[in-house]
């Protein structure tokens, strides 16, 4: 039986078979049994590398981080996780960078601070309901015109999660995206990637993308396995 340690783009954690590309934690969540009991620990999501320096792990060990997996790069960004700062360094620095360009005055002093846009992007991931069980992931509303390449929206009547790329919408699974329907310009969605992520997106952040979304690839989008 697979593990429920698969992110989808709403940050919900799910037991799923299907293979992410990247890494990524948000502190200990889960208990003796490898049970998930909590969303999260700590605010420092952060988007990880499959291997980094040979350091293996032994999934769900007890008292350690839990070990999440997402499809790519774009789903964990919109879930609310950043790049990490250890074994993601240089995408830390080129977000950061992007970020606090498209996100002027959050910065003390203009300098990258990794807990100052932690709090920040908490603030625009989930509601401030005060039992976890109770928090939602937050979303905001704009039109599709508006909304840069790897940016996610909820879609179609069964308001499920989409890609945005070029001028498509690709719909999520967690083992890859499906067949593109057409972006309808002038309408408005619901957006689930973070509005401080979205900024940094439209000022050139490019997020590695899985390569089921065959038009991303097409136009030249970022594998995962060329960080």
């Amino acid at each position: 039986m697979p593990l429920q340690n698969r992110v989808t783009p709403t940050g919900q954690i799910i037991a799923d078979p299907a293979r992410g590309l990247v890494m990524g934690n948000r502190g200990c969540l889960h208990d003796d049994q490898r049970q998930v009991l909590s969303q999260y620990r700590v605010k420092r999501w952060i988007i990880c590398h499959l291997a980094f320096k040979g350091r293996r792990r032994q999934l769900m060990t007890p008292g350690k981080y839990t070990e999440l997996f997402f499809l790519d790069e774009a789903t964990a960004l919109a879930a609310g996780h950043r790049p990490c700062a250890e074994c993601n360094r240089e995408r830390f620095q080129t977000f950061g960078k992007l970020w606090m360009e498209a996100n002027p005055g959050v910065m003390p002093g203009d300098k990258l601070s990794a807990d100052v846009l932690d709090a920040h992007l908490h603030r625009e991931r989930i509601s401030t309901h005060y039992y976890q069980r109770d928090k939602e992931k937050l979303t905001y509303e704009t039109s599709l015109d508006d909304l840069p390449d790897g940016a996610f929206i909820v879609f179609g009547n069964a308001a499920r999660p989409h890609l945005v790329y070029g001028g498509a919408l690709y719909p999520w699974s967690p083992g890859g995206y499906g067949p593109p329907v057409a972006r309808p310009m002038g309408a408005m969605s619901a957006v689930l990637t973070p509005p401080s992520t979205v900024q940094a997106l439209a000022y050139g952040y490019t997020s590695c993308i899985h390569p089921s979304a065959t038009e991303a690839y097409a136009k030249g989008g970022t594998p995962c396995d060329k960080w």
